[in-house]
């Protein structure tokens, strides 16, 4: 009898696309899924559309799908996060044996998989929590791959993960341990947050160039391309361009007749409430996530339109000096997005223990995400000559291209703002910028004002830290 060399639970579009990506790599694999779609046995519609001549082994219980996977059993888990990945770890664990190893391949909450990799361990299964980013193209043609939790595990799963990720053109795969507990899922989700503010800032350089430049969607796609090919190669960037030039039959622009109303998932909202809790101004993500919610308001949108004119006065006539700020103030802000997200990480990696390594992470993001990038380069190497480095904004590199770039990258942003064009996320990153070189700031004042009403105490500069002081303000 054939036997598997994991098991997989879940054949939605990227459960089905890894379970093929690892048959293609050489692995055995199981296959179960543990509800019907659309009336139609969802294994049997797989087998018969992939099965043939293929190493798939089909299984109608959980129970079936663990007998028949060598041990230690790899059960990978492709299903919804929340409730589901706890109603099949409940369903598993009766089969499984010490030893055995259960992956779940979703966008779970690190705080669950933080949860379950204890529960797990305190009943001798290994549980990993694996971020997979790429989309269904990346799960069946290689993914960006963040595992994390019971370190135990990894020594038997690491080829096999590993086969399947993007590999880099040295052949290095984009996939190394993160870390215990949920770090695997938290560093997918900052991932997921970066990607929130990457859309946001070039939907936002879309808006200048096409309302205050008067560029059409070819114009706009050919300087995307352009873009590709220097410091802002991206995927992003990339299938940016392709959507811009895309034309129905009717020789119409497809994004033209697409409602402007963004929808979420809820990972870029789980990044903002993480930030809010670690203290860490996530601000320019924070502003992508409130600017898809703003999107999702149409009819307040109308109405607002109808209430106020159009402040747009008249269009940008410099075209190419407006074009090469446009291209530095996109790169600039990126820098800002990226040093927020890496400063998150580091600030949790401290609160978890997690010792997390920010040049592998931005390493094995290079190829098979969604935010794969050139930039990605100058961040490996930042955290290279300084695993410690207090921000990414501190960093040579980063230092130099700021202080080059910040004029026109103020004069695009205030002249966008002047023209009535809302950049959310670019006025976040530029605040954060003039926040974070505030060596004294306003704060100062309020503190004042939170001991008057309210006696909270505070700080002088001319006495020693961490020493606190009360007035009776109303008496002076």
């Amino acid at each position: 009898m054939k036997v598997g060399d994991l098991g997989l639970i879940g054949l939605g579009v990227m459960g089905a696309n890894l379970a093929l990506n690892f048959e293609r790599n050489g692995y055995v694999v199981a296959v179960y899924n543990r509800k019907e779609g659309e009336g139609q046995d969802v294994v049997s519609r797989f087998m018969k559309e992939n099965g043939k001549n293929k190493n798939f082994i089909p299984a109608a219980t959980i129970g079936e799908l663990v007998d028949k996977v060598s041990r230690p059993r790899k059960i990978v888990l492709m299903v919804t996060a929340g409730d589901p990945v706890d109603e099949l770890v409940d369903q598993l664990l009766p089969h499984l044996s010490l030893g055995d190893i259960v992956i779940d391949g979703g966008n779970s909450d690190f705080r669950d998989t933080d949860r379950r990799v204890r529960f797990m361990e305190s009943r001798g299964i290994w549980f990993v929590g694996c971020g997979i980013s790429g989309g269904a193209e990346g799960a069946l043609n290689g993914p960006s791959i963040m595992p994390g939790g019971s370190v135990e595990a990894w020594p038997f799963i690491k080829d096999m993960l590993q086969s399947i990720a993007a590999k880099l053109e040295d052949g290095s795969p984009c996939c190394r341990w993160i870390g215990s507990g949920g770090s695997g899922h938290f560093v997918k989700m900052v991932h997921n947050g970066i990607e929130y503010g990457d859309m946001q800032l070039i939907a936002e350089m879309y808006a200048i160039l096409k309302q205050a430049l008067g560029l059409g969607n070819d114009e706009i796609s050919r300087l995307f391309e352009l873009w590709n090919h220097g410091d802002l190669n991206s995927y992003l960037i990339e299938i940016t361009a392709s959507i811009l030039r895309y034309k129905e039959k009717s020789g119409e622009y497809l994004v033209d007749k697409i409602r402007d109303v963004a929808r979420q998932k809820g990972t870029g909202r789980w990044c903002i409430e993480v930030a809010l809790n670690e203290g860490e101004p996530l601000t320019l993500i924070t502003e992508a996530v409130y600017a898809r919610m703003l999107s999702a308001l149409p009819e307040i949108r109308r109405e607002a339109a109808s209430c106020y004119p159009d402040n747009i006065t008249e269009k940008w006539h410099d075209t190419d000096f407006s074009v090469d700020m446009a291209r530095d103030a996109l790169y600039v802000s990126k820098m800002i997005s990226y040093a927020q997200g890496f400063s998150l990480l580091q600030r949790a990696s401290s609160h978890y223990g997690w010792h997390l390594d920010c040049a592998s992470i931005a390493y094995i993001w290079q190829n098979g995400c969604i935010i794969r990038s050139a930039f990605l380069r100058k961040i490996v190497s930042a955290y290279k000559k300084d695993p410690f480095l207090g921000n990414l904004l501190f960093d040579d590199y980063f230092k130099n291209t700021v202080i080059s770039l910040q004029n026109g990258w103020r004069t695009l942003i205030s002249r966008g703002l002047f023209s009535g064009i809302p950049l959310p996320c670019m006025t976040a990153g530029l605040t954060y910028f003039d926040g974070l070189r505030t060596e004294n700031s306003t704060a100062n004042l309020i503190q004042a004002q939170r001991d008057f009403f309210g006696a909270h105490t505070y700080e002088r500069t001319d006495a020693d830290s961490g020493v606190f002081f009360h007035t009776d303000w109303k008496n002076f």
